[in-house]
């Protein structure tokens, strides 16, 4: 089992940069698919971004561009660097994980284990 932390979110002026972490423990983060969903109030979890053990990636069009999701093997961490923020991209924002085919990558009801959230906030 992994527990997962996220860490580096918090208030941006749009077309700022954050950069979040997701720090993980229990497992080493090249056990599982690790993803990044966001959820905006009232809105759905959505998916942004996922690795795999090889290294491989999977975007979502809102996230093609802009972010990038990275690993430090040594860390045990994920992170997602994030740029040219727009006020739309303020959400809660989870990192997850789990054993995955890649068609599986994108749904939300895969993974089994998520992280708390960390929130992000762009300002106009």
């Amino acid at each position: 089992q992994v527990q997962l932390v996220e860490s580096g979110g918090g208030l941006v002026q749009a077309g700022g940069s954050l950069r979040l972490s997701c720090a993980a423990s229990g497992r080493r983060v090249t056990s599982y698919t690790m993803g990044w969903f966001r959820q905006a109030p009232g809105k759905e979890r959505e998916f942004l971004v996922a690795i795999n053990w090889s290294g491989g990636n999977k975007y979502t069009d809102s996230a093609k561009g802009r972010f990038t999701i990275s690993r430090d093997t040594a860390k045990n961490t994920v992170y997602l660097q994030m740029e040219i923020l727009k006020p739309e991209d303020t959400a809660v924002y989870y990192c997850a994980a789990d054993r995955l085919f890649v068609a599986e990558w994108g749904t939300r009801e895969t993974y089994a284990y998520w992280g708390q959230g960390t929130q992000v906030t762009v300002s106009s």
